[in-house]
This record gives C-alpha cells, sequence and structure tokens, in this order.
C-alpha cells in the first residue's frame, strides 16, 4: 500500500482516539464499541508503521555517523538488515482484512448421520467451542437447544461474545468452523465394539445484529409461540413465552427460549435472523463475484465435509488445509489454537498470493 494510503490509516487512528477521549460518544454503547473495534484494529497498522519510521531514521542517522566514525558502520549494517521484516509485517498487516474480523458469532450446530450417535458428538463439539471460548475470556449465550435422550443436542443456536473490543475477535478465531464435521469412534450404544462414522454440521456468521444491512418485511414473517422445554422436552416455563420466526422468502427459521418474556426472545430471535440474512447476502455476493479471491478455507454452508474426529488414533485431520494431529482429547478440551492458527495461516497465505 502506498505511502498516501498508510497516511490515511495513521490520520484515522488519531481521529478515533480523540472522538474515543470525547465522554458524550460513550452515551450511544453500540456507537462507543464501533468507534473502539475499528481502533483497536488499526492499533498494529499504527505500531507496525511507527516501527518502520523509527528503524529508517536511525538507519539514515547511523550511516550519517558512519561518514565520520566508521564503527557506526556496523550498527547502519544491523538495522538495515532488520528493515526487510519490518516492511514485511507491515504489508501483511495491509492486505484488506475481512470486515467482520471483529464481529462476534452466531453458531449453530445439528445433529446428522448418526441417530443418537451423532447427537452426542454435537454436544462434544458445543463444549469443545464453549471450553476454547472459556479460555479465550469470551461469553457464551444459549439461545436455543433440543436434547436428546442420552444428553447430546439435536440442534443448539448460541452466541459467542468478546467482553472487549478486539480488532481480532471472535469471527476472526471461528470463521472457518462452518461444515461438516466427522467422528469415527465407538458409540455409547455400540455393544460389539465396532467403530461407527457419524457426522454434525456446524454453521458460524458474524453477529451482526441491528447493525446488519437488510430490510426485513413483517409480512415475510411467520412467528409461532410456544412453551420452553428443558432437557427431554419437559417444561421449563409456564407461559408460551418462547418464540420460532420463520422468514419464508428464504426459508431460515430462528428460535428463541431463553430469554424471560416473548418479547425479549421475539427480539433475540430477530437479531440472528438479521445476521443470518446479512450471512447470505454476503455469500452471494462472494458467488457472483467470481473474478475476486474465495477463500480456500472458508465453507458457508454445513455441505462442505471439513474435518475428521478419529477417536481410536486420537487424530484429528482437517481436510482443506492438509491439518493433522494427533492430540484430539486435548482438542475437544478446547485446546484449539493450533489447528486455528493453521487455518489462518493458509488463508492468508492465500491472500498474500493473490
Amino acid at each position: 500500500m502506498p505511502a498516501p494510503a498508510v497516511d490515511a490509516l495513521l490520520a484515522e487512528h488519531a481521529e478515533l482516539e480523540l472522538r474515543l477521549a470525547d465522554p458524550s460518544i460513550h452515551a450511544d454503547a453500540a456507537l462507543a464499541r464501533k468507534l473502539g473495534r475499528r481502533y483497536a484494529e488499526l492499533g498494529p497498522v499504527v505500531a507496525a508503521a511507527r516501527a518502520l519510521d523509527a528503524a529508517r531514521d536511525d538507519l539514515a542517522a547511523a550511516r550519517e555517523l558512519a561518514a565520520d566514525e566508521p564503527s557506526f558502520a556496523a550498527e547502519a549494517d544491523e538495522i538495515a538488515a532488520h528493515l526487510p521484516a519490518l516492511e514485511t509485517r507491515l504489508a501483511e498487516l495491509l492486505v484488506p482484512r475481512d470486515p467482520h474480523d471483529g464481529d462476534d458469532v452466531v453458531m449453530e450446530v445439528k445433529s446428522g448421520e448418526g441417530g443418537e450417535e451423532s447427537a452426542l458428538f454435537a454436544g462434544d463439539l458445543v463444549r469443545m467451542y464453549t471450553r476454547y471460548a472459556e479460555k479465550r475470556g469470551w461469553k457464551t449465550e444459549v439461545l436455543d437447544a433440543t436434547v436428546s435422550d442420552l444428553g447430546g443436542y439435536k440442534d443448539i443456536t448460541l452466541i459467542l461474545r468478546s467482553r472487549t473490543p478486539e480488532p481480532d475477535g471472535v469471527w476472526s478465531a471461528l470463521k472457518f468452523e462452518g461444515g461438516v464435521h466427522r467422528v469415527q469412534r465407538v458409540p455409547v450404544t455400540e455393544s460389539q465394539g465396532r467403530i461407527h462414522t457419524s457426522a454434525a454440521g456446524v454453521l458460524v456468521y458474524p453477529d451482526t445484529g441491528e447493525d446488519a444491512d437488510v430490510e426485513i418485511d413483517e409480512k415475510d414473517l411467520r412467528v409461532d409461540v410456544f412453551r420452553s422445554s428443558g432437557h427431554g422436552g419437559q417444561s421449563v416455563n409456564t407461559t408460551d413465552s418462547a418464540v420460532r420466526i420463520t422468514h419464508q422468502p428464504s426459508g431460515i427459521v430462528v428460535s428463541c427460549q431463553n430469554e424471560r418474556s416473548q418479547l425479549q426472545n421475539r427480539a433475540r430471535a430477530m437479531e440472528v435472523l438479521r445476521s443470518r440474512l446479512q450471512a447470505q447476502h454476503e455469500a452471494e455476493l462472494a458467488a457472483e463475484a467470481s473474478a475476486e479471491r474465495r477463500s480456500q478455507v472458508r465453507t458457508v454452508d454445513r455441505s462442505e465435509r471439513i474435518r475428521t474426529y478419529n477417536f481410536p488414533e486420537n487424530r484429528i485431520s482437517d481436510h482443506r488445509v492438509g491439518y493433522k494431529a494427533h492430540n484430539l482429547s486435548t482438542v475437544l478440551d478446547g485446546e484449539l489454537d493450533d489447528l486455528l492458527t493453521a487455518l489462518t495461516a493458509a488463508d492468508r497465505a492465500d491472500q498474500l498470493s493473490s
């Protein structure tokens, strides 16, 4: 990116700093959060640009001093050798970012082929993601869930939120998790000790909520209310407070039953519906723009098998980037950093090569 563009980002960062120092900005929590995320996003770019400028100034000074005092020549050479790394770092940071990287995430996990075993595996995946969220200091909120007879999930919708604005937030970490997750193990229902293969589907999309740039016509919605249910379908509420909204043009169905009132559940379900429609719209735009770079690791639905969890060999394999590791037990306990780093690195390499 040319110097004028870098200067523009530095100016934007300085302006955001002034705005965030204004107490009146924080009267609008949504605006303050948006500005805070952008400020945090620009922070690494500003730091890298300043480090590069400082190194170039030091190099010029060292070369000037070396003209009179040869002992400074070695220092000049050392600084010059370090410049390419600083330039590469700035270039990487200037690669266009995913505009949703700082967003929170809505995640849907559904059991697939495999019956009760698939539902149990879906429960394992939910636990994996919630444990990872705990390690990152994120908040997890369940919006709706249907529990299977053995305690797994037939389907579940949850939101994972960061507690503070981060340039690399929840979406940045989990955006490559959408797709079919396959498990190979001996099910608890298997009496002969045979290994079975089953699968669960994961869908992730940014929690854009009220910020989503979509319009929803109330006439396109079918709203059903029902009684909230807990484990095994038992009633946990004496009123019909749970809400299911069907967006008829797209067929998208969103349910929420964990808020205290029907009104609150409806509002939360509408936020999720807006986020889902925004994600669908952006996926359609990406598909239409065939000349644009498309990620080799990002999936936009549950139709692609992305990963296998092999219990007998304690192995996890991501089929998109060739990642394999024999630490399945720790991964399922929320230790996802190595796996997610491999996916992010593959996507970044794809961007840089383009």
